[in-house]
């Protein structure tokens, strides 16, 4: 099913993996899957490695999930890319029965000062997917608080402005734990005359040094309220866990008080902590998440 059907309809919640190594088994994953299946997303994700590496495998997970009878989108980035490997990948993914792709730039391995490939920007694999795939339903990357390499804030909008006007039919936004400022940026975007589907990005708070790591890596600011709990549990693992989730928690809350169009949760391939953070924060039904948000 095309995502933008089910956005039309409800609000999404859906679950980003990524392959195995190489050398490890998928059974791992496989298991991890089984478990967020419970949780009946409406999709499910997958990334791959820097450079394009893993793409074996995330054909293979991409494969395993259609063939459970979920809705899957594949990652596809300008990285290492021709135009003749995209459409080949793109043609793989239509032969698994796929209809969504997440189309990016992605981001530059160790060395590198380009793509290395036939496009230099997230837009421009967008016009080319739209063009040669026509019946493709492709997502765009969005940036609530401004890429790092933007210029402006301005300038960030155009670039998302021409994603949409290329043939992008949502959005999935990078992590975000200033929701105010999302909602700062949904107002400046729909402004801007960008009107596809929002799907906001959560990354879970349960480790302390990967939440620092993961947040200051993607330019991202650090509210209050979360850096408190960073400070208050600093040398206590578990209690910083269980804060996390909480936080987690209200945060997913405050997010559908905004009046986003779908969750997206980056699970770092585990399920035990996204299991309760779905379950206490009432979304794990599937059915009419919009309404249940404004009851």
């Amino acid at each position: 099913m095309k995502i933008t059907e089910l956005l039309h309809t409800k609000m999404t919640l859906s679950f980003e993996v990524f392959p195995p190594k190489d050398e490890v088994p998928m059974d791992g994953l496989l298991e991890t899957l089984s478990h967020l299946y419970l949780l009946q997303p409406d999709f499910i994700s997958c990334t791959y490695g820097a450079g394009g590496s893993k793409r074996g495998k995330n054909m293979e997970v991409c494969g395993a999930v259609k063939k459970t009878g979920h809705t899957v989108m594949p990652h596809l980035t300008c990285i290492g890319n021709v135009r003749d490997d995209i459409k080949q990948f793109v043609s793989e993914y239509i032969d698994l029965g796929i209809e969504n792709i997440l189309a990016l730039r992605g981001d530059f391995p160790a060395g590198w000062e380009g793509t290395k490939g036939d496009f230099a920007y997230a837009g421009d694999l967008i016009g080319f997917i739209r063009a040669e795939f026509p019946g493709l339903c492709i997502g765009a990357a969005a940036y609530p608080e401004k890429h790092l390499t933007a210029l402006s804030m301005e300038s960030d909008i155009g670039y998302l402005r021409s994603k949409q006007d290329k043939g992008a039919a949502f959005i999935m936004t990078q992590l975000c734990h200033d929701v105010p400022a999302f909602e700062r940026f949904v107002e400046q975007i729909r402004k801007a005359g960008i009107t596809i589907p929002i799907i906001a990005g959560i990354m879970p708070v349960l480790v302390r040094e990967p939440v620092i790591r993961m947040t200051l890596f993607n330019g991202c600011s650090i509210p209050a309220e979360l850096a408190a709990i960073m400070g208050k549990y600093e040398k206590d693992p578990p209690s910083f866990t269980k804060a996390g989730i909480e936080y987690t928690v209200a945060q997913i809350h405050r997010y559908m008080a905004a009046g986003i169009d779908g969750l997206h949760l980056y699970t770092l391939n585990k399920w035990e902590k996204i299991t309760e953070i779905v379950r206490a924060a009432g979304i794990d039904n599937g059915i009419q998440r919009k309404e249940a948000a404004t009851a």
